[in-house]
């Protein structure tokens, strides 16, 4: 199969993902091999191929925002019908493969519903080969199978933008009808406003990109701009997407008392200090930490009522390096998503 990998982190503009022929791997106990038609890209794709966080091993081929079939199941799970686990999957079904690749399944997180804290937990494209190649291997017990009315283009970018950032907005606390900040316009934004707008809230979006502005109205923001200036009303809660600490302290100059700002982001510049007035009047500052298997399930059956459209910018997979470099630009409205077959 043609793979693109990191061997080692270096800039985006030296191209540090290689072309690579490896063989077609195949799943074992508990596993699927998946057919990739798409894999969307994300910031943590970029922060890996720079080197801003460190995989386990190197070389790895990152991506965790897969869509295609499956085309291969390992010969045990198929002669058992009660494997794989909850999916019950079979060959040729549309799937998504997320950014959470496993978990251990018996620590205290696990047993609690949160095991996007488990310690022992494994991510796509990171821990294990993600989906910028033509072939990936999935925990079958992790594996979201796609609802038939949402194409493998458009079901790309909610696998983790869309997941991670619906956990983002549950984090925040959020109820119908609030004031919502939105720091930054990426790809994770652009689809939390279209929950936002179905839950009858109104939205202000900060981003310094006149372009990401634009897209903010048309989708439904009451207003945009920079984040030093001031939008039209207090915020109740803000969620941060941009990966800058001073933006975390700007969020809680806009906040009202009692009102939650949650970050969004796996890596991020350090929060400067501040003084206690500003988190002061009860409000709540927390971190969102990867996605866990059911708001997978709740966010995809969300996407379907309320609508979500993802805007995508289309690459072929030779074209890696490159969708990298418009993202870290800002050049994209949206999401950048790689077709790979």
């Amino acid at each position: 199969m043609i793979t693109y990998r990191v061997h080692s982190a270096a800039p985006i503009q030296s191209f540090p993902l290689v072309r690579e022929e490896l063989k077609d791997p195949q799943p074992g106990p508990g596993q699927v091999r998946i057919k990739v038609a798409f894999c969307g890209v994300c910031h943590t794709d970029l922060h890996i191929a720079e080197g801003d966080i460190h995989p386990p091993h190197l070389p790895v081929t990152p991506g965790h925002q897969i869509t295609g079939r499956i085309d291969a199941i390992h010969p045990k799970d198929i002669s058992n019908p009660g494997h794989p686990g909850r999916n019950e999957l079979k060959i040729g079904q549309r799937v998504g493969l997320p950014w959470l690749y496993s978990t251990c399944g018996k620590c205290d997180y696990c047993k609690r519903g949160l095991e996007n804290l488990c310690p022992e937990a494994k991510f796509t494209g990171f821990s294990v080969d993600g989906g910028f190649g033509e072939f990936v291997i999935a925990d079958a017990d992790f594996v979201l199978p796609l609802p038939d009315e949402i194409s493998d283009i458009q079901a790309a970018p909610l696998l983790c933008a869309g997941i991670v950032g619906y956990r983002a907005l549950k984090k925040a606390e959020i109820r119908p009808g609030n004031n919502v900040g939105l720091f930054g316009f990426g790809a994770s934004a652009h689809l939390s406003i279209q929950v936002l707008n179905f839950w009858g809230c109104r939205t202000s979006v900060f981003t310094r990109s006149r372009a990401h502005q634009k897209h903010a109205l048309e989708l439904g923001a009451v207003w945009a701009g920079d984040a030093g200036e001031e939008p039209p009303a207090p915020l109740d809660q803000a969620v941060i997407y941009a990966p800058s600490g001073a933006l975390t302290l700007r969020a809680l100059e806009l906040l009202k008392p009692g009102g939650t700002a949650a970050i969004n982001a796996i890596h991020m510049s350090d929060i400067p200090s501040f003084p206690y007035e500003k988190i002061y009047g009860e409000r709540t500052l927390r971190s969102v930490a990867n996605a866990t298997y059911q708001d997978g399930q709740e966010f995809l059956s969300l996407a379907l009522s309320a609508g979500i459209k993802s805007t995508v910018t289309e690459y072929p997979l030779d074209k890696v390096n490159e969708a990298l470099q418009d993202l870290k630009a800002s050049r994209i409205n949206g999401e950048a998503v790689l077709k790979v077959r």
